[in-house]
């Protein structure tokens, strides 16, 4: 393996332990003390210590991880198996250490929404290195190779939403199951951002008498590619050009001025886009999220 590799290895346990920690941080200082569920099976497992009196929440989160684990080995190979054992050993191990850590003394409402900040910013970390902290987490990811269509935070908060329910029924408290409710749509917002936020893009459909020479400066001064797409005006029945152009979202300002400088009567689409793939972007990975 060679230096590269190793950094990034390096990288990758660091930046999984870091955000397993903030999880379990996040979990026990402002979740766990209001009764406010964090989802997955730490959720499920603060909702059996209600109901049984056992309250190392992170021994049965790791004891329900077993079987999970094992389709996770099968179906997402060696590193995503590895990365979220790390993952899941120090949520598990962090949750009923950190649990001797004083409440932060607040409103259960602000509990909630910083709760799910933190929380949602690690497993962004965790899931951005290729790994997660298991449960919900692992069959969230399933479901994501076969959906592509759905960012992974909102498939674990249409799994959780179930969760909420019972935190609602068992702790017989429907202000609870609200709290949790805010929390995990914020944990979902805050890690999709971290893990999508980077590859936000615009996609330009730019129509103009002067294509050719908007093309040549997309080139020259963003460095950019161009496609030249033949059409017909609706109205006037003339042969038009459209320019079809991907940048990266801090260039996208940037192209706005280029062409508007070089034609005032441009008319210009700009759409946001979730991800591309190709040259100067991504590459497609069966594990990516």
């Amino acid at each position: 393996m060679n230096a590269a590799n190793n950094k990034k290895r390096i990288l990758d346990v660091l930046l999984i332990t870091v955000g397993s920690a903030l999880y379990a941080l996040g979990f026990d200082m402002f979740l766990r003390p209001y009764d406010i569920t964090g989802g997955g099976l730490s959720g499920l497992a603060m909702i059996v210590a209600e109901l049984t009196g056992f309250n190392a929440i992170g021994t049965m989160s790791l004891i329900a991880n077993i079987p999970l684990f094992l389709i996770g080995w099968k179906r997402l190979g060696r590193f995503f198996f590895l990365g979220s054992l790390l993952g899941m050993l120090v949520v598990s191990v962090g949750i009923d250490v950190l649990v001797f850590l004083p409440a932060v003394q607040t409103e259960p409402l602000l509990a909630g929404v910083f709760g799910g900040v933190i929380t949602g910013f690690g497993l962004g970390l965790v899931f951005l290195r290729g790994a997660s902290t298991g449960g919900i987490d692992i069959l969230a990811r399933l479901v994501r190779q076969r959906s592509r269509r759905f960012p992974i935070g909102k498939i674990m908060l249409a799994i959780d939403c179930v969760i909420v329910v019972l935190n609602g029924i068992v702790f017989e408290d429907v202000n609870k199951a609200l709290y949790s409710a805010v929390a995990l749509y914020i944990m979902s917002v805050v890690m999709d951002g971290v893990i999508y936020g980077r590859n936000d893009s615009g996609v330009f459909l730019i129509i103009s008498e002067k294509y050719r020479e908007i093309a040549d400066e997309i080139d020259r001064k963003l460095d950019r590619g161009a496609t030249l797409l033949p059409a017909t005006g609706a109205y006037t029945n003339q042969p038009k050009t459209v320019i079809l152009c991907a940048v990266k979202e801090a260039q996208v300002g940037q192209l706005q001025r280029l062409v508007t400088e070089l034609d005032p009567e441009a008319f210009l689409i700009v759409q946001k886009a979730h991800q591309i793939l190709g040259e100067g972007f991504g590459r497609y990975s069966d594990n990516s999220l």
